[in-house]
């Protein structure tokens, strides 16, 4: 647990826990920690929603994919993120989404039932881990509405510009990484890749965008 510590503290759950409670913390929590390859599922749609998962290194994306085998990208994850807080909180009995290792990565799993329940030992960090955890549910729901504002938008265009304009919004700056590919901001989108494509390179014709791979320069106002 040690070397992941720097990461840990970063994590929004653990936000005002000291260093030496924090360790103390995980052992009362019986969280563990494991790795998982590229492509691997880390937590499968249709399982019990039982587990709040922390990424330690790398990324995972959590996905959902329709009757017909359609995948949406609904987020992407790193290192300090939590993940499936709302679902284990809720105590679904099947997870409706896919986490997936998006890169190797070390993923933190802890039982949800030992966060909201206080242990035999009274421990006083509780109260403080499950004010962090009603804070990072709302700030999750914030994104969430945010985005729908983007996928409601009516064409792929609008959609496009709206998500390059909070991610630029976000970074503070016109130029910026996104965390997809090409095939990957389409399922983020809910458009086909082609059409992504096509509407890519006319907005670059146009002068509203240059864009190399995954990285992108808002030109003009949109």
């Amino acid at each position: 647990m040690k070397k992941f510590l720097n990461v840990l503290q970063r994590c929004p759950l653990f936000e005002g826990i000291e260093a030496e409670q924090l360790l103390r913390m995980l052992t009362c929590l019986g969280a563990r920690v494991s790795h998982f390859d590229k492509k691997y599922t880390v937590m499968a749609e249709g399982s019990p929603a039982r587990y709040i998962g922390i990424v330690l290194s790398g990324s995972v994306q959590v996905v959902q994919i329709d009757y017909y085998g359609n995948r949406s990208i609904l987020t992407r994850m790193g290192a300090s993120h939590v993940f499936a807080e709302a679902f284990a909180c809720a105590e679904v009995q099947a997870m409706p989404v896919t986490v997936i290792a998006d890169e190797p990565c070390d993923i933190m799993l802890i039982d949800c039932h030992h966060i909201l329940h206080t242990c035999q030992n009274n421990c006083g960090f509780h109260q403080q881990l499950i004010f962090n955890l009603m804070k990072d549910l709302a700030t999750k729901t914030v994104l969430f509405h945010q985005r729908i504002e983007i996928t409601s938008k009516r064409t792929t265009r609008e959609k496009l510009l709206a998500y390059l304009s909070v991610c630029a919004k976000g970074c503070g700056c016109a130029t910026f990484s996104i965390p997809f590919d090409r095939q990957e901001l389409a399922d983020y989108l809910e458009v086909d890749r082609s059409g992504l494509s096509a509407e890519i390179s006319k907005l670059r014709r146009e002068g509203v965008l240059r864009c190399e791979k995954n990285r992108f320069t808002l030109l003009t106002d949109t």
